[in-house]
């Protein structure tokens, strides 16, 4: 999957790296922005079984 991707990215071997960490840094954010915020609530996070 990532060497399809690489070979996806145009430019220079310097331009794919940057587009590829710029790509790594949109998915990070959209998750941490959109999607977390939406599952959280259905997550078991605030139960404790220890008492």
């Amino acid at each position: 999957m990532y060497a399809a991707l690489w070979r996806v990215l145009p430019g220079p071997r310097w331009l794919k790296a940057t587009q590829a960490l710029l790509l790594v840094l949109a998915i990070v954010a959209v998750l941490f922005l959109w999607v977390f915020p939406a599952i959280a609530p259905h997550l078991p996070i605030d139960q404790q079984t220890v008492e």
